[in-house]
């Protein structure tokens, strides 16, 4: 019988690796104003996520993402993305964005400094918010500025609406 010595034994029996999934609750990312919004801190409430621009014609959304907002801000929390992805309806500086939001719309729901949501530069979040193998639950491309994700109570992904549907339309109501 052939005997092994036991230094070796580590070669043949590898355990097994754990794979722990990232959820929306690991990210961190950087607001607007410099500070850090901190996913983690939503825990227990819904989770909506827009890309933003002030230059499309769906900027007007911002009303009714703030009014959302007001309404249910006990349960819900929305997060705006700026993003310059498209026909560069978004090129101003986080200052400018900031000054736009409040002055036009009232904007306090929190808001990301501006990132990529699509292509080579992907942010890290849009990358989790895109790719199944990543959320776990779909595959969704961000087809323009305001595309909107829904995530539950859980940190679990359970919508992803196109620019055209309003956020007071009853297809997100519905899901609060």
């Amino acid at each position: 019988m052939l005997s092994i010595p036991f230094f070796w034994t580590g070669l043949f029996s590898k355990p097994a690796a754990s794979i722990q999934t990232q959820t929306i609750y690991d990210f961190k990312v950087e607001s607007l104003t410099g500070g850090t919004i901190d996913f983690a801190a939503f825990k227990g409430k819904k989770i909506l996520i827009v890309n933003t621009a002030s230059k499309c014609g769906f900027t007007k959304q911002y009303e009714e993402l703030e009014a959302l907002y007001k309404k249910n801000q006990d349960r819900l929390v929305i997060i705006g993305f700026p993003a310059n992805n498209f026909f560069s309806q978004e090129p101003g500086s986080n200052e400018t964005i900031e000054a736009f939001c409040k002055k036009n719309y009232g904007v306090t729901f929190p808001m990301a400094s501006k990132i990529s949501v699509k292509g080579n530069n992907i942010a890290p979040i849009y990358k989790w918010l895109c790719n199944k193998a990543e959320n776990g639950v779909m595959n969704a491309k961000v087809s323009w500025n305001f595309n909107k994700f829904l995530l539950d109570e859980n940190g679990k992904l359970i919508g992803h609406f196109k620019s055209k549907v309003k956020p007071m339309s009853e297809e997100i109501i519905s899901k609060l």
